[in-house]
């Protein structure tokens, strides 16, 4: 008895740990290299000083988002979702037009953002104005 409990006490110090980390190390090796950073895209929400005049770009299509994140299309109130349709609409009539999508200062970020993507969706590319009126 005596001679077991002296073998447990001087000889077992425990399984060997460096082999597992080792295998940690190289673990966060591999995942540092081979971690993809997103590429964040934004939209540019500074608004135009008052002494440069408006786009002048030619023919316009202007898409409005008010206050009460209500949307109009040149003036006639639009369903968030058909935005993109009454600019495509318009398009036809106006082939080289560009977009102007004017939001008002108080308005929410999320009709914002979802008539920037449904311009950008459908190929479109939508000059973004803050208006504080």
């Amino acid at each position: 008895m005596k001679y077991k409990a002296r073998q447990i006490a001087a000889g077992d110090d425990g399984p060997n740990m460096t082999p597992m980390l080792d295998i940690v190390f190289i673990l966060l090796i591999f995942f540092i290299v081979t971690a993809v950073f997103l590429d964040e895209k934004a939209i540019n929400l500074a608004s135009l000083p008052d002494n440069n005049p408006p786009c002048d770009c030619g023919e316009t299509i202007q898409v409005y988002v008010d206050a009460d994140n209500k949307v109009a299309v040149e003036n006639k109130p639009t369903e968030l979702r058909n935005v993109s349709f009454a600019v495509e609409s318009l398009l036809a009539e106006k082939p080289n037009a560009s977009i102007v999508l004017s939001a008002h200062y108080n308005a929410h970020l999320d009709p914002i953002v979802r008539v920037k993507d449904q311009m950008t969706l459908s190929g479109r590319k939508a000059v973004l104005k803050i208006v504080k009126d």
